[in-house]
């Protein structure tokens, strides 16, 4: 056994979403609606498989992909969140921050189950998502996976998920 170590990094220029958001802070503050200009990166860490890859590039790439197409043009919506609450308005959903509330059409939101539209929380969200596309297609999850989300140029955060 040798001692080295491989890992594999995607970071297309197509792995991206453009999306608007708020996120609340400080417990009783809410950020303005705004969007940004989401990139992805994801990297795994595994021992070399009996093709010599840690993992096949074009699958990592293509569910990654598949991803943040789900999120492309939609505003984020937290499903979790103790402050922001989502109602049914028939063909919208109305959205509610204390005495503040907006309305936006269903087709336009992407629901998520987390607490806040953070970087960090779309980051652990999208290493989920791939998380399970793996297993549903029988694939082997590797031992490292990091997932990284930028949303402004040297602005990103980053999950880290081990086996």
């Amino acid at each position: 056994m040798s001692d080295s170590r491989y890992k594999v990094r995607v970071s297309k220029d197509y792995l991206v979403f453009c999306s608007g958001h708020f996120i609340t802070y400080l417990g009783d503050q809410c950020e303005r609606i705004h969007g940004h200009n989401y990139r992805v990166a994801v990297e795994v860490e595994d021992d070399l498989d009996q093709n010599h890859y840690v993992f096949d590039f074009i699958a990592l790439k293509d569910l990654t992909h598949a991803i943040t197409d789900e999120l492309d043009h939609r505003m984020l919506l937290p499903t979790e969140s103790t402050q922001i609450l989502l109602e049914d308005d028939g063909p919208n959903w109305r959205v509610r921050y204390q005495d503040r509330y907006w309305s936006f059409p269903r087709n336009e939101c992407a629901l998520l189950p987390i607490a806040n539209t953070t970087a960090e929380l779309l980051a652990n969200y999208i290493a989920g998502r791939l998380r399970e596309a793996l297993t549903s297609r029988g694939l082997a999850l590797p031992r490292v996976m990091r997932v990284e989300v930028e949303e402004s140029f040297g602005q990103s955060a980053e999950v880290e998920w081990r086996k």
